[in-house]
């Protein structure tokens, strides 16, 4: 009896697991997605005392928070146009980020960025007349 209990509790155990398992690789696979500026973000910083939204984001954003005090939010705005904004954390301010479209993440999708720009520097060469 003692083993069946503990053999069903153990099951259990590892029907959880792997629920919270893919949990976190469609949790990371959105945040990467989110990072390399392939989804709609809003992102609010919210003032807890008035109760009024103090400032608010919107588009291709990642956000990074930097320490405790500090988050930098990175917005694609054209092409290859990008701002930052650096933001200060009080104990009255705090903020949320909300996915404002969905993506379809596969927890077996295994996909690697190779951006050629990054590893091979632009280089200006002038030659000799």
């Amino acid at each position: 009896m003692k083993i069946k209990l503990l053999a069903a509790g153990l099951m259990c155990a590892a029907a959880f697991t792997a629920c919270s398992r893919d949990a976190q690789v469609a949790s990371r696979n959105l945040s990467h997605a989110a990072d390399s500026f392939q989804l709609d973000r809003r992102i609010v910083f919210y003032n807890g005392i008035t109760g009024e939204y103090v400032l608010t984001i919107e588009g291709k954003c990642s956000f990074d928070p930097v320490s405790e005090r500090k988050v930098d939010v990175t917005c694609k705005t054209g092409e290859s146009e990008y701002k930052k904004h650096s933001l200060g954390i009080s104990d009255n301010v705090t903020y949320f980020s909300e996915q404002l479209n969905s993506k379809g993440v596969n927890t077996y999708h295994y996909k690697v960025d190779f951006r050629p720009t990054t590893v091979i520097p632009d280089i200006d060469l002038k030659l000799p007349k």
